[in-house]
C-alpha cells in the first residue's frame, strides 16, 4: 500500500521569516512598543487589515484573546448572555466564561451550519452573538445578520478556521462588528500560536487596544486617525489591561505568509472538493454543499456517514487510522473539544439533540494545501477502503 502522507506537517515558512528574525534577534527587540514606529507586530496589523479592507487591526497572543477582547470591547454587563453555536471549540465559550457572560448554546444542523429556526428562538434573551464558521462552514450570514441587526445585537465573527473565505464576495470576519481570526499551526496562516481582530468601529478597537497591554500611551504607536486618537483619549486609564500581545517574532513569521494566502485558497479548495467528489461515490457518505453565497478555504474536510451504527462508526475510524489516515468523529473521540457536553465549565448546561445527533456522525479529516493529487487519492482511497472493510464493498460504493 502507498504510504499515506503526514497530514500534520505544514507549509515550509518564507524564507523572508527566517531573515527578518535573524534581524529581530540580531537587535533583541522583540516587544512590540519598544521601537518608535513600524514595528512588525505594527506592520502587520496594516497589512492585515488592507487584505481584510477594514479600518483596523488588532494582533494579539491567539484568537482566544480576540474573542475574549471583543467581548470586553463590547462593554457587556457582567452575566450578559452570548449566544453561540452548539458545534464550535471549547475556547469560544471558554471565551465568554472568561469575560464574565454566559454562553447560550443554540442548534446546529446536519451541514455543520447555525440551525436558524433554533437560533431565531433564542436572540431575545441574549446581549451578543458570536457565530463561529466551525471549520471554514459558513452559516446564513445574511439571515443572521438580519435577525441580529432587527434587535441590535452586535454580531463577533469568531473566523480561526476561515481566513479567505468569502460570502457574497464580502471577507468573512468583516461581516459582523468583528472578526477574530487564529495563526495557530493548523490554520491557513501558520505562526504556532497568534490571533487578530479586525473592525470598522474606532471606539471598540481603542478599548481592545488598551486592554490588550498598551498600557501608559502607548496606544500612540498604533498610528491613530482622528477618531481613534478621541477613543484612545476617552479610555486611557479607564480599562483594565490584560496583557494578551502578540510579539515581533510572531509578526515576522506571519507577514511574509500573508502574499501566499490567495494561492493557498486556491490549492486548499481545490483539494477538498477533488476529495469530496471520491467520498462522493460513497452511498454511506455525505460531504454538506457550501451554501450559494459561501466561498471557502478549507484545509481539512468534513463529512457524515450515513446509515453507520456507533459500532460501525468506531470500526470505520479505527480501520482508516490502521492504514494511516487519522478520522476524528467529533462526537466519538474521547474528551472532544468540539463536543458541546464536554463543556463541563459551563454556568447553564443545555442539551441540543440535534447537534449531538450530527456529531456522532460527523467526521474531520485534514487536508493540508500543499498535498498533492497523488496523496489526495492515497487519503480517499483509504477511507473508501476503510469503509468497505466495515459494510462491505457493494454496500460502501453503493449502485
Amino acid at each position: 500500500m502507498t504510504q499515506p502522507p503526514n497530514v500534520h506537517a505544514a507549509e515550509p515558512i518564507p524564507d523572508a521569516a527566517r531573515e527578518a528574525i535573524d534581524a529581530l534577534m540580531q537587535s533583541g527587540d522583540l516587544f512590540r512598543y519598544t521601537a518608535p514606529q513600524d514595528a512588525p507586530v505594527s506592520l502587520l496589523e496594516a497589512e492585515f487589515a488592507d487584505l481584510m479592507g477594514t479600518r483596523y487591526a488588532l494582533a494579539v497572543s491567539s484568537c482566544s484573546a480576540a474573542l475574549f477582547l471583543s467581548l470586553k470591547a463590547l462593554d457587556l454587563p457582567r452575566d450578559s448572555r452570548v449566544l453561540i453555536p452548539g458545534f464550535t471549540f471549547a475556547a469560544v465559550p471558554s471565551s465568554v466564561v472568561h469575560a464574565e457572560c454566559i454562553p447560550v448554546l443554540c442548534e446546529v444542523g446536519e451541514n455543520y451550519r447555525v440551525n436558524l429556526a433554533d437560533f431565531e428562538a433564542k436572540l431575545d434573551n441574549v446581549q451578543a452573538v458570536i457565530i463561529s464558521h466551525m471549520r471554514g462552514h459558513t452559516s446564513d450570514m445574511d439571515a443572521i445578520m438580519a435577525l441580529c441587526d432587527a434587535r441590535g445585537l452586535p454580531v463577533i465573527e469568531d473566523a480561526a478556521h476561515s481566513l479567505g473565505t468569502t460570502w457574497a464576495g464580502r471577507n468573512i470576519g468583516t461581516i459582523g462588528r468583528v472578526g477574530c481570526f487564529s495563526f495557530q499551526s493548523y490554520k491557513m496562516i501558520n505562526a504556532g500560536e497568534g490571533g487578530i481582530l479586525v473592525t470598522d468601529d474606532a471606539d471598540l478597537v481603542a478599548r481592545a487596544v488598551i486592554m490588550s497591554g498598551a498600557y501608559e500611551h502607548a496606544w500612540k504607536k498604533h498610528k491613530p486617525d482622528a477618531e481613534l486618537s478621541k477613543a484612545f483619549t476617552k479610555w486611557q486609564n479607564q480599562l483594565p489591561l490584560y496583557n494578551l500581545r502578540m510579539n515581533n517574532l510572531s509578526a515576522a513569521v506571519i507577514r511574509p505568509q500573508l502574499p501566499e494566502l490567495a494561492r493557498r485558497v486556491k490549492d486548499g479548495l481545490r483539494n477538498h472538493d477533488y476529495v469530496a467528489a471520491k467520498l462522493g461515490m460513497s452511498a454511506f457518505i455525505d460531504v454538506p454543499a457550501p451554501l450559494a453565497p459561501e466561498r471557502r478555504a478549507p484545509d481539512s474536510i468534513q463529512f457524515n456517514l450515513l446509515g453507520l451504527d456507533e459500532a460501525e462508526t468506531r470500526a470505520f475510524a479505527a480501520a482508516a487510522e490502521a492504514r494511516g489516515v487519522k478520522v476524528q468523529v467529533f462526537g466519538l473521540s474521547q474528551d472532544n473539544a468540539r463536543a458541546f457536553w464536554n463543556w463541563q465549565f459551563l454556568p447553564e448546561q443545555v442539551e441540543l439533540p440535534q447537534t449531538r445527533a450530527m456529531l456522532m456522525r460527523a467526521c474531520d479529516v485534514r487536508l493540508p494545501v500543499r498535498l498533492t493529487q497523488g496523496e489526495l487519492d492515497v487519503i480517499a482511497d483509504i477511507l473508501l477502503d476503510a469503509l468497505a472493510e466495515v459494510t462491505g464493498p457493494a454496500r460502501a460504493y453503493g449502485t
